[in-house]
């Protein structure tokens, strides 16, 4: 049947008229402000606290400042593709409806599967790691309580069930009270932020910053098989510590650092003047977290010769206080935990808003079941949010984190790749559409977008890929179990055409 088509398109018309059916209706609450506090709330954890010191010692050096600005760069080209389509398709979805509108059903399920790694693991990973902060925090205060506890033989987090249970409620409560809390939580971490690069300044000798590109060293032969980069594995090369390679190996690592800015454009739907506000939130929310992660990446190699921010033989990474504590300023590591443990705490709950926004869009649309798309009283889709607040537990507080950084950097490019992509896509086959923000130099800047996120993730490790593999191809066979039989484009008997074609109307 036509409708059953793989590559059927759901109109920009019909994506916004959606938007006013009864019960899925989200509330118009949020502005251009709002927006910035969400970007910079998720944007700001505890990487900058951490990653910048090992990231210095361990690949670029002082160079890591250079390391942060060429990742601001590839998240810029990608961000002003955001922030047209956000503009043009103010819907919930993010890269998942953009990807509807351009490449057709099947394109928008994976990237909707997609960006639960992106989402709901990353809002797993970072609600151990706040867990991991709480119980330092605490046991500075003098409380030695331990955040795991063994139950029944099992051991359980119950910090990171704590910070859930709180941030579920929060959620379904109303996005407006969300954003209120998450201003006040990044006023305060922002503040520390600033407090250790203004003290920070105070310790730094110019002799730290030279060499500013270190020489080149041979890579490390730990890493090999699958767990080198594929850049590595496809051609043999692995000097990646220090000089030029070693710097873009590092841009390639705190990249991590930028992730959950998307996330702004998932809130498209709930925005009073989507046209304008969204794109100022996603791009105004970059700059400002890229200022403060450049300042603090240059105070914290000009306090401490990068050789001293190496990684120890016994795997204890160097941090911001590792710089602090040899200059003899041991108080700014309670300052730092305290900064960390704020930061993630919006982290965790933007990235929990960014995937309930996502799998409402793909309830809405039939994919998952419909009933999950109902809205509340509060105006905003309690059930959904309700079962993102049960997995996350139960993954966070009963699980290990392990390594997901990798996984989550992978599932954000991926999807950058699509709504870069999607921005050329739509120029041609839509130019009649208003949009409210247009990127500049097209097709110049999506491609670069494209061609810059496709060379991070070739730094990615094989393995990572391996394990990306893997999680899509479960993603085809739950899209063709029930998704592709519910979809409501289907039912409706969209015509299935790929919309690359001009001559044919999707």
């Amino acid at each position: 049947m036509p409708g059953n088509g793989l590559w059927r398109t759901k109109s920009i018309e019909q994506s916004i008229s959606d938007t006013d059916e009864p019960g899925t209706r989200l509330r118009k609450d949020l502005t251009a402000w709002d927006l910035t506090v969400f970007g910079v709330a998720v944007v700001i954890g505890a990487g900058i606290f951490t990653l910048t010191a090992s990231t210095a010692g361990n690949l670029a050096g002082p160079s890591v400042s250079l390391a942060f600005v060429l990742a601001a760069i590839a998240c810029a080209l990608a961000a002003l593709c955001y922030a047209e389509f956000a503009s043009t398709v103010p819907v919930a979805g993010s890269a998942y409806t953009f990807s509807y509108a351009t490449f057709g059903e099947f394109a928008a399920w994976i990237i909707g599967w997609d960006l639960v790694l992106e989402f709901a693991v990353g809002a797993a990973a970072v609600a151990k790691g706040w867990s991991q902060y709480l119980q330092t925090v605490l046991g500075q205060a003098g409380l030695d309580v331990r955040t795991t506890t063994s139950v029944a033989g099992l051991d359980v987090d119950w910090g990171s069930l704590l910070l859930i249970a709180v941030l579920t409620v929060l959620l379904a409560v109303g996005t407006k009270l969300s954003s209120r809390v998450s201003a006040v939580i990044t006023a305060v971490k922002v503040a520390v932020v600033l407090l250790v690069v203004i003290v920070g300044i105070g310790y730094v000798k110019m002799a730290n910053y030279s060499p500013y590109i270190p020489p080149a060293e041979t890579g490390s032969a730990a890493h090999q098989g699958l767990e080198q980069s594929l850049f590595s594995l496809l051609t043999g090369f692995s000097g990646s510590t220090y000089g030029v390679m070693g710097l873009l190996a590092a841009a390639s690592l705190v990249f991590f650092a930028f992730i959950g800015f998307d996330v702004v454009a998932t809130t498209a739907e709930e925005t009073k003047d989507p046209q304008r506000a969204v794109p100022r939130g996603i791009l105004g929310s970059l700059a400002i977290v890229t200022v403060l992660y450049v300042a603090v990446s240059l105070v914290i190699t000009g306090m401490l010769p990068y050789t001293e921010l190496k990684t120890q033989p016994d795997g204890s990474r160097a941090t911001l206080a590792t710089a602090f504590s040899a200059n003899g300023v041991d108080w700014a590591a309670t300052v730092i935990s305290v900064g960390a443990l704020a930061g993630l705490t919006t982290v965790v709950m933007v990235l929990m808003l960014g995937q309930s926004r996502v799998l409402f869009a793909m309830s809405r649309d039939g994919l998952l079941p419909r009933g999950l798309a109902r809205t509340g009283r509060h105006g905003t889709p309690f059930r959904i949010t309700l079962v993102i607040g049960v997995l996350v537990a139960i993954a966070a507080g009963f699980f290990p984190a392990g390594k997901l950084e990798e996984m989550v950097n992978v599932g954000t490019l991926f999807a950058f790749i699509l709504v870069s992509a999607g921005v050329l896509v739509l120029r041609k086959t839509r130019p009649d559409l208003p949009r409210g923000f247009r990127v500049p130099l097209v097709p110049v800047v999506p491609v670069l977008a494209i061609l810059a996120c496709l060379w991070l993730m070739l730094n990615l490790t094989a393995l990572t890929w391996v394990r990306f593999l893997v999680w899509m191809a479960l993603g085809v066979v739950v899209y063709f179990a029930y998704g592709r039989r519910h979809s409501l484009l289907g039912k409706r008997g969209a015509t299935a055409v790929p919309v690359v074609k001009e001559d044919e109307v999707p």
